[in-house]
């Protein structure tokens, strides 16, 4: 192995560069932050060539935030376009396993950080560039030349970002007419499983992975490549419940990959045994019980929901490899899928987007729903949340009148009557005071009653008030 200004292992993973010991911060939610991989003639490509475009490493201000873009170029015989995203998944791996630089997300979501230790080591990202492209053709044999290209001048960045978009796009639009009842495997990917040990993405023609940069076609090339890699062939098994996605072979294998965490998930479900969260995913969505309804927040947004709290928590939430009911990750291309948590509603159960993200799924939400789900600009908590749906009719205030009829019959259910006897032994001696007769009737006692209350008693003394002479 060559010779670098740092030390590289898998073990440097899990590495975390904290504030107070950053040198600088590229991309991030402060900035842009991409990756793209792009499959290239042999002839066209310098073999681990590292180029620069803007200021370098020892031209940056220490603790300033930068925009960033990488982007690699890959050749060999059996590389080939369908590889690019499965590559471009792997650079997360690679780049972690640098000492002290922290990468994190994926695609137009890049956040790093390199540490002062690792800074004061180098002057240039050139090492840093080569390290990465070492791993990946040792790791990956069949990139025989590798070549990268680091963007930090802000205006270069932003014409590789518009450049990436389309192309994420069209990876994107390839899994369009394929449905999960048209295959016969699906997809798993364990990358994130460094950080979020119990995680198993699933990847179905229907739902793309957590951080949207790995589709089923993607998964199916990655498999062949490299089957010893981390995404494998998930044989689907039995359908047990179409509606929610539900199928034997996926339980089964995330109960073994899980460790017996949990035993089974279903792909299109929001509140019944969710897909596990990981931590890179795109989007996480929110159940909102006071409207009943789902919002959702995407990792650029900078603000609140109307739940009072932003993405960065409910991500610590909902991250981790966790299967929390009430809270989802997902990848943004899941949208699009028409089978979007179809088991609890689909677009009819979206309450609150941000008017960001509303913008850019624009196209895949219904055309008689788009003025009826809210945005920041609409309602920032859950009370101008409430008033917004019901002036706008949307489909979920349909289920509160239902639920307050419900909720109604559950207090006429509950109401409790406590008779006048004593409710624990008395002592010896004791008589039970005379009680004035209450709520009507000709017998004795008290009538208690209690609405939609649960009460629990260790110990109730009933004694009778002596009048002050």
């Amino acid at each position: 192995m060559a010779e670098f200004p740092f030390e590289i292992s898998p073990m440097f993973e899990g590495e975390r560069v904290r504030k107070e010991g950053m040198f600088v911060e590229l991309g991030g939610p402060k900035s842009i932050g991409l990756e793209l991989v792009r499959a290239a003639d042999m002839d066209a490509i310098e073999d681990d060539k590292v180029t620069i475009v803007g200021p370098d490493l020892k031209q940056l201000e220490e603790g300033k935030t930068y925009p960033w873009a990488m982007v690699f170029n890959i050749g060999g015989e059996l590389v080939e376009p369908d590889l690019e995203s499965v590559v471009e998944r792997r650079v997360h791996d690679f780049i972690n396993y640098c000492q002290g630089i922290m990468h994190l997300n994926q695609r137009y979501d890049v956040w790093m950080r390199v540490s002062k230790d690792t800074a004061a080591k180098m002057d240039s990202f050139e090492p840093f560039g080569k390290a990465v492209m070492m791993l990946f053709k040792t790791e990956l044999p069949f990139i025989e030349k590798m070549q990268v290209t680091f963007y930090t001048d802000e205006e270069e960045v932003k014409k590789q970002l518009e450049a990436a978009k389309e192309i994420f796009k069209a990876r994107d639009a390839r899994t369009k007419d394929l449905h999960d009842e048209d295959v016969d495997v699906f997809y798993g990917c364990t990358l994130c499983q460094s950080f979020a040990p119990t995680n198993v993405c699933v990847v179905s023609p229907d739902r793309v992975s957590l951080c949207g940069a790995i589709n089923w076609f993607d998964g199916r090339a990655a498999a062949k490549v490299d089957p010893e890699g981390p995404q494998f062939e998930i044989a689907k098994g039995d359908l047990i419940d179409a509606e929610k996605g539900e199928y034997s072979g996926v339980n089964d294998i995330a109960k073994k990959l899980s460790a017996g965490e949990f035993d089974k998930i279903k792909l299109h479900s929001f509140f019944d045994a969710p897909h596990t969260s990981c931590g890179c995913f795109e989007v996480v969505g929110f159940y909102i019980p006071e409207v009943d309804g789902i919002g959702w927040v995407n990792r650029e947004y900078q603000g609140m929901a109307p739940n009072g709290i932003g993405f960065s928590t409910m991500a610590g939430q909902t991250g981790g490899g966790k299967q929390i009911v009430g809270f989802l990750g997902i990848g943004i291309n899941y949208f699009y899928s028409p089978k979007f948590i179809q088991a609890d509603g689909g677009w009819n159960r979206v309450v609150w987007l941000p008017s960001m993200l509303k913008e850019k799924i624009d196209e895949t939400i219904p055309a008689d729903l788009k003025d009826k789900i809210a945005t920041e600009k609409d309602a920032t908590d859950i009370q101008s949340l409430k008033a917004f749906l019901e002036e706008k009719g949307h489909p979920v205030v349909a289920t509160w009148a239902a639920a307050e009829e419900e909720e109604e019959e559950e207090e006429e259910e509950e109401e409790v009557a406590v008779a006048a006897a004593p409710m624990m032994m008395p002592a010896a001696g004791f008589q039970m005071p005379a009680m004035p007769m209450m709520s009507g009737g000709s017998a004795g006692g008290i009538k208690l009653t209690f609405k939609n209350a649960k009460i629990t008693i260790d110990r109730m003394i009933i004694s009778e008030k002596k009048e002050k002479k």
